[in-house]
């Protein structure tokens, strides 16, 4: 599985962005998918993850009210709506996919897109 991400940019703080990620395969029979993001210097940490059904999903704290994870099974899409962004969302977002139970672990991750930067003014 292949992942591509899009949709990073430079945005003021309170504005919106959306994150696309396009999958190679056919991720939506079995895949749970998720995002991550991480700062020079920092772990790769945890934002969001939705079940391959889309039925359930799971968010940072950090995140939690201002992004929206959803995911297209038809179009091998996922996305995220980033809301009200903050300066402390700047990062390189990545999203990720595994096979089997949705998780909120990094290294519990398969396959990996190569990162988008999001970078919010203040």
């Amino acid at each position: 599985v292949q992942l591509q991400a899009s949709g990073g940019g430079l945005v003021q703080a309170g504005g919106s962005l959306r994150l696309s990620c396009a999958a190679s395969a056919r991720t939506g029979s079995s895949f749970a998918m998720g995002w991550f993001r991480q700062t020079p210097g920092k772990e790769r940490e945890f934002v969001a993850a939705i079940s391959w059904t889309g039925g359930g999903t799971y968010y940072a704290d950090s995140v939690k009210g201002r992004f929206t994870i959803s995911r297209d099974n038809a179009k091998n899409m996922v996305y995220l709506q980033m809301n009200s962004l903050k300066p402390e969302d700047t990062a390189v977002y990545y999203c990720a996919a595994r096979r089997g139970m949705v998780i909120a672990r990094v290294d519990r991750y398969d396959y990996w897109g190569q990162g988008t930067q999001v970078t919010v003014s203040s």
